[in-house]
C-alpha cells in the first residue's frame, strides 16, 4: 500500500484505469449471468451521470438536482430514433396512432429519423438547455439553495409537459417497446452484450476527460470559485462562466447517458426523469464521494444494486433500509465510500503513541545516565 502511495500519479491513475477496464471487460461479464449483466449497464448508466455531478458539485459547488431534465433529453433523442426506425420509411411510431390518432408524423419529429442527427441531439440538446439556463442564473449570481430549487422546478416543468403531450411523447408511459439499436435487434443477448461495452467504454472515456479537466488550470480555478468566488472575481476571472463550464458539460454527459440508457433497457418515461430520480442522482454522489474521482461512480453503482437488491428481498420495507443506508454512510463517512481508502492509509502511516513511562522505568534511565 505505501509503495502504490508513493507512485507516479500518472502511473496510479493508468493503472487504476487498467484495473476498471479488467473488471468491466473481463470479470463482469464472465462472471454475471446476461440478465445481471444487463442490470451493470442500467447502472453505469447512472454512474456517467453521477461523474458529471461529481464534476459540477464536487469541484465547483453546484448542487445540481435536475439531471433528470438532461438524462430525460438525451433519452428521448435516442428513442424517438429508435423507434421512428422500428416504424420504417415513411410511418409512425406505434403508439402515435393509438393514442394521438395523427394522420401525419409531427414536423419536430421528422429530424430525428436522420441518426448523425440524432445521436447529435443526445448531447448538445441538453448542454443548450443547460447552457440557457446557466446563463440566466450564474450571471444573476443565483447559487446554493435557490439554484438547487430551480433545477428541481425544471425537472418538474419537463415532466409536466411529457405527460401532457401524450399524441407526440407517449404520455406517461413514455417511450415503449424499442427493439432495435442501429440495425441490431436488442433481443438477442449478444447485441445487450455489445451495449454494455459500449457503455462500459463511454464510461472510462468520460472518467479520463473529467480527470483532465480537473487537473487542469480550469480545474483549479473551478475549485477557486467554489472556495472563494469573490476572490476569483477580484482576480479578473468571471466565476459565472467557470461554473457553466461545469454545469454544461455535467449536463451532455447527463444527456449521454440517457441516450445509453434507452437501449439497455428498451423504455424511456417521465418516471425515469423528474424529481426523484434526479435526487437519487445526487444521493448517490454523496454516498460515494463528491470529492473523488471515482466515488461518483463507486455511489451511484452501490445506490442502484442496493435498490434492486433491497426491493427483491424485502419488497415491503426497502425504501426504508435505502434510507439507513444513505444515512449511515454520511453519518459516519462524510467523504463517501472514497474516503474509506485514505482512513485506512492514515492510520497505517500514523506511527504509533509511545508507551508511558513507569517510575521504575525513569529511575533506571537516570541510573544509566
Amino acid at each position: 500500500m505505501k509503495a502504490l502511495t508513493e507512485m507516479n500519479p500518472r502511473l496510479r491513475a493508468w493503472l487504476g484505469f487498467g484495473l476498471g477496464a479488467l473488471v468491466l471487460f473481463a470479470a463482469a461479464p464472465a462472471l454475471l449471468s446476461d440478465f445481471r449483466l444487463s442490470l451493470l449497464a442500467k447502472y453505469l448508466c447512472f454512474a456517467i451521470v453521477a461523474v458529471g455531478i461529481g464534476l459540477a458539485w464536487g469541484r465547483g459547488g453546484l448542487l445540481t438536482l435536475g439531471q433528470g431534465v438532461f438524462f430525460g433529453l438525451g433519452g428521448y433523442a435516442m428513442a424517438m430514433h429508435l423507434k421512428l426506425a422500428d416504424a420504417g420509411p415513411g410511418n409512425m411510431p406505434d403508439f402515435m396512432e393509438l393514442y394521438g390518432q395523427l394522420d401525419e408524423l409531427p414536423a419536430w419529429w421528422a429530424p430525428f429519423a436522420n441518426p448523425a442527427f440524432a445521436l447529435a441531439a443526445t448531447v448538445l440538446l441538453p448542454m443548450l438547455v443547460a447552457f440557457g439556463l446557466g446563463t440566466l442564473v450564474f450571471r444573476r449570481r443565483v447559487r446554493g439553495a435557490y439554484f438547487a430549487i430551480l433545477s428541481q422546478a425544471l425537472a418538474a416543468a419537463m415532466v409536466i409537459l411529457l405527460i401532457g403531450q401524450q399524441g407526440t411523447t407517449g404520455g406517461t408511459n413514455g417511450l415503449t417497446d424499442i427493439d432495435g439499436f442501429f440495425g441490431y435487434d436488442l433481443d438477442d443477448p449478444v447485441n445487450q452484450r455489445m451495449v454494455y461495452f459500449i457503455i462500459a467504454a463511454v464510461l472510462l472515456g468520460l472518467l479520463a476527460l473529467t480527470r483532465q479537466l480537473m487537473r487542469s488550470r480550469y480545474g483549479e480555478l473551478l475549485v477557486a470559485v467554489r472556495d472563494s468566488e469573490e476572490r476569483v472575481r477580484f482576480l479578473g476571472y468571471n466565476p459565472a462562466n467557470v461554473k457553466l463550464v461545469a454545469y454544461v458539460v455535467a449536463a451532455g454527459m447527463a444527456g449521454l447517458a440517457g441516450a445509453l440508457f434507452v437501449p439497455a433497457v428498451g423504455i424511456i418515461s417521465p418516471a425515469l426523469i423528474g424529481i426523484v430520480p434526479s435526487i437519487e442522482f445526487v444521493i448517490g454522489v454523496a454516498v460515494g464521494g463528491r470529492a473523488a474521482l471515482l466515488g461518483p461512480v463507486l455511489g451511484a453503482v452501490a445506490v442502484a444494486w442496493a435498490k434492486t437488491a433491497l426491493s427483491e428481498r424485502f419488497p415491503g420495507t426497502w425504501t426504508y433500509l435505502q434510507g439507513a443506508m444513505f444515512v449511515l454512510v454520511v453519518a459516519f463517512l462524510p467523504g463517501g465510500l472514497a474516503s474509506l481508502w485514505g482512513m485506512v492509509r492514515r492510520r497505517r502511516e500514523t506511527p504509533p503513541a509511545p508507551a508511558p513511562v513507569t517510575g521504575d522505568q525513569a529511575l533506571i534511565k537516570e541510573v544509566a545516565v
